[in-house]
């Protein structure tokens, strides 16, 4: 982590972190990144294709944080490709589609893979995204939110579409992670950022934007 200057002259830490999304195909994990990055949400969204690589950062009270994110393709084909991008994440948002169960029984197969096989101290949430379909839900609300618990995992339903939650669960995200290196080493807190790839990440656009 580095020091960096805010306006008025306090002092803030900025701090990396590598943080990957799992989940089936076409439950809008690209579409979660693309609305959290760019503000933007498209109807028709191309499958990704091995994985994508996007960078945003997140401002709290003393602290920058920049995330590293691999968007993963949700594709049975690429599901052994996906612990080259998981292995030393330090946080992960494993995605599900409320409208479709099949995608709820997915990410607990994720979530146990993360469990399993990732860093010890990652930090894990669990999107229930399409908030906007509820009309069509079949994955109750109670039932996510109580195998989240059981977990240990940080559990929001989002929306890509509206918005609802999208910034809100990166921001829970960023709060849970460890900011201080004497937390648990290196793999447990952020990479070490100089001040020009901070100004790289500002760039970013919603940078301290509620």
């Amino acid at each position: 982590m580095a020091s960096g200057q805010r306006p008025g002259g306090a002092q803030t830490k900025v701090c990396q972190f590598k943080l990957v999304l799992l989940g089936e195909s076409a439950v809008g994990k690209s579409s979660l990144v693309l609305r959290f990055v760019k503000g933007q949400f498209h109807e028709f969204q191309e499958s990704t294709i091995g994985a994508a690589f996007l960078t945003q950062t997140v401002c709290l009270d003393d602290t920058t944080v920049k995330f590293e994110i691999w968007d993963t393709a949700g594709q049975e084909r690429y599901h052994s490709l996906a612990p080259m991008y998981y292995r030393g994440a330090q946080a992960a948002i494993v995605v599900y589609d409320i409208t479709n169960t099949d995608t709820f029984e997915r990410a607990k197969t994720w979530v146990k893979e993360l469990q399993r096989q990732a860093s010890p101290n990652i930090v894990i949430a669990l999107a229930g995204n399409k908030a906007d379909l509820t009309t069509n839900r079949v994955v109750e609300y109670d039932e996510a939110s109580t195998y989240a618990e059981e977990n240990g995992l940080l559990f929001m339903e989002t929306s890509a579409k509206t918005a609802l939650n999208v910034n809100d669960i990166f921001l829970a995200i960023a709060k849970k992670l460890p900011k201080d290196g004497d937390a648990g080493g290196a793999s447990a807190g952020g990479t070490r950022l100089t001040q020009g790839a901070n100004t790289e990440g500002s760039k970013m656009g919603n940078c301290c934007n509620k």
